[in-house]
């Protein structure tokens, strides 16, 4: 049991640090990678990986038609609008800002369970997603986003809060249309059906001819791919298997501050009184939405 536990929290630490880095990865990428190719790249061989790991382990292939289809529309949704908006914008958003951006995601969920479920949102909630977008809102302004400000950044700004929304209902419909596929393979094949389709479309829109390879670009994809979407994937896994899930949404409020601090050490990102204000805004925010009064719940 003691070991079980140490396990969980190692692979915990793997969330919490990984994904944080992504950011990171995903921008240093990018300088000489195109954002459809570089995210269908990314997917497709972790789809790969992780197909090949679920067959080991004995999982069936789904091959029922409406299991297929939400596999499709989760795979599309998930990697084609969620996971490939972050990438297209930070070709021009630094990567600290990009976390600080996607941190608001909890908030979009919350909105979504109140339209989809009819969950019912409570004064706490409400005011929680009231601040954490007044902290977005911050970021989204010249002294919020310092020398980075420019219209490209404001269109990436947007651009990321779609991807989040996408990201949400496609994790919604996952949760409630996909609960017969074992997880493992259901990722799997989310990857595999995303990270070919946006990749096909990176071919017809002429990437290939923009596509190129370096040292540096060529390490932020193994790592991506290695580390952010198989490791990271396969730890969460683990550490939701057997932590609390309470405990374990704490990654959601670290990955962050570890891409705010690596973009800032490596990439030399500037940050700014503002910026670092609407960090703390956003994240007290979530904070606020994630633990409601028990009278509200």
């Amino acid at each position: 049991m003691a070991r079980t536990n140490t396990l969980a929290y190692a692979a915990f630490a793997v969330v919490c640090i990984v994904w944080g880095t992504t950011y990171l990865a995903i921008r240093v990428a990018v300088r000489t990678m195109t954002p459809l190719l570089l995210t269908g790249a990314r997917f497709t061989v972790a789809g790969i990986i992780l197909f090949t790991i679920a067959r080991f382990r004995g999982d069936a292939v789904p091959r029922m038609r409406r299991p297929i289809i939400e596999l499709t529309v989760a795979g599309v949704l998930l990697v084609c609008i969620g996971n490939c908006a972050v990438v297209w914008a930070e070709q021009w958003v630094p990567s600290g800002y990009a976390a600080l951006f996607v941190a608001s995601s909890p908030l979009w969920m919350a909105m979504m369970e109140r339209v989809l479920n009819g969950e019912r949102v409570g004064i706490r909630r409400a005011l929680g997603m009231l601040v954490g977008f007044v902290g977005v809102a911050m970021l989204v302004t010249p002294g919020g986003a310092g020398g980075a400000f420019d219209a490209h950044f404001v269109i990436g700004a947007i651009v990321i809060q779609i991807g989040s929304i996408a990201w949400n209902y496609g994790t919604w419909r996952a949760k409630y249309f996909l609960e017969d596929v074992p997880p493992l393979m259901s990722s799997a094949m989310q990857m595999l059906i995303g990270g070919i389709a946006i990749g096909l479309l990176g071919f017809a829109a002429g990437e290939a001819a923009h596509f190129r390879f370096t040292f540096q670009t060529t390490m932020a994809l193994a790592y991506l791919t290695l580390l952010g979407s198989v490791v990271a994937y396969t730890s969460f896994l683990y550490a939701l298997r057997h932590m609390r899930t309470t405990n374990l949404s704490l990654y959601a409020y670290i990955n962050p501050v570890v891409a705010v601090i690596l973009g800032w050490l490596i990439l030399h990102e500037q940050l700014t009184w503002v910026s670092v204000l609407a960090m703390v805004i956003i994240l007290f925010g979530v904070a606020m939405v994630q633990t409601r009064k028990v009278s509200e719940a």
